[in-house]
């Protein structure tokens, strides 16, 4: 018996919802492999917790985690509207992409069989990308400041930081990344035409990596022209890299055109395993919806498959994406993000059984 170790943050909004759905696929999975058994140990760290205690999580919130011996990471979004976003985003989230070094986020942007794009001609336009954003530092590296706040000379200052060694295992993640997966094309983002010094050093860093991959083909984009080619020519982007910020924003930009926010997985990874990973939905707290069970759990089931693949449980990685692959494509089961009236709790047991038939012995003829 494999046991697989899982911090568990259902966290805010409607993170409790689709974390539930992730957990009741896990369940599902240990059913049909008596190998394997998911042991979870849930965290209340939240905004709720905030308001108990004056912080998104506790002082010694990394050493707990990391004293307990977790293969893995699963979290809900968070974020509440009672509490300032640059208060729970790095009372939290940041806190801990940084402090385990989880410097690879991992964004796939699949349109999936049975899902609509906004794209008037998705057909003509197949979309599989995926980005690789750095993930420890860059826009977010957290350094700047204010100074005569109030006053009319007030200065706020946020700077970008990108050092050497950083920017390069990143680049090097995404050209390996490429080549085990079969991506023929790595995209570099940049904005170095009025961004002389920062994405000037990006943009060599990109190039001395590049030369170390010979076959592989690379090109180059300038961030707000990619927003363009990711929306009218789709079919030519495959892999690309890019900065915290930049790929933050086009890997929204990238599920929307696949869908819709409810089906965008994300990975935190720190490729060493030397911390645990992290792995979340992309999409936000959604207050709006909460105790609705309108919100669809896809994005977060997703998110349990890429962990599963980057914990080397392949076949189940596998399994889990044909299912999902299944319940859309056969369009019986739609949250309303999607257009449909079905539930949460509908589309988390349509993934199950569909497990369940993928896993099932196939009849003698």
């Amino acid at each position: 018996m494999k046991t697989i170790h899982l911090a568990v943050f259902p966290a805010d909004g409607i993170g409790p919802e689709v974390i539930a759905a992730s957990r009741q696929v896990l369940r599902k999975l240990e059913q049909l492999h008596a190998g394997v058994r998911f042991e979870c140990r849930e965290f209340d760290w939240s905004s709720a917790y905030y308001h108990q205690t004056g912080a998104m999580m506790p002082p010694d919130g990394l050493q707990q985690l990391e004293a307990g011996g977790f293969d893995a990471i699963l979290m809900g979004p968070v974020g509440s509207p009672t509490i300032p976003d640059h208060i729970t985003l790095w009372g939290l989230l940041l806190a801990i992409r940084q402090g385990f070094d989880q410097y690879v986020n991992l964004r796939p942007m699949r349109l999936l069989p049975g899902v609509a794009s906004p794209l008037r001609n998705a057909a003509q336009h197949p979309i599989n990308m995926v980005c690789v954003r750095e993930n420890s530092e860059g826009e977010y590296a957290g350094v700047g400041g204010r100074v005569h706040q109030g006053k009319a000379r007030e200065v706020a200052l946020q700077t970008t930081v990108f050092t050497r060694s950083i920017t390069e295992r990143v680049m090097r993640f995404a050209f390996d990344y490429a080549q085990q997966h079969g991506h023929q094309l790595v995209t570099n983002v940049t904005k170095s035409n009025s961004m002389q010094y920062n994405m000037v050093f990006w943009d060599e860093v990109f190039e001395q990596v590049a030369a170390q991959y010979p076959a592989q083909a690379t090109d180059q984009q300038l961030v707000d022209s990619m927003t363009a080619r990711m929306v009218s020519q789709p079919e030519t982007v495959e892999l690309f890299v890019a900065s915290n910020l930049f790929g933050d924003i086009l890997s929204d930009l990238g599920a929307a055109l696949t869908g819709s926010m409810g089906l965008a997985p994300s990975a935190n990874l720190n490729p060493e395993r030397q911390y645990p990973s992290l792995f979340q939905a992309i999409h936000g707290s959604a207050f709006s919806l909460v105790g609705k069970n309108v919100a669809n759990p896809i994005a977060s089931i997703w998110s349990v498959q890429l962990m599963l693949a980057f914990l080397g449980e392949t076949e189940l990685a596998a399994q889990l994406m044909v299912a999902i692959e299944t319940v859309l494509r056969e369009q019986r089961v739609r949250t309303p993000d999607l257009g449909g009236r079905n539930s949460t709790t509908d589309m988390t047991e349509a993934v199950c059984q569909a497990l369940e038939a993928a896993s099932a012995p196939a009849r003698p003829r």
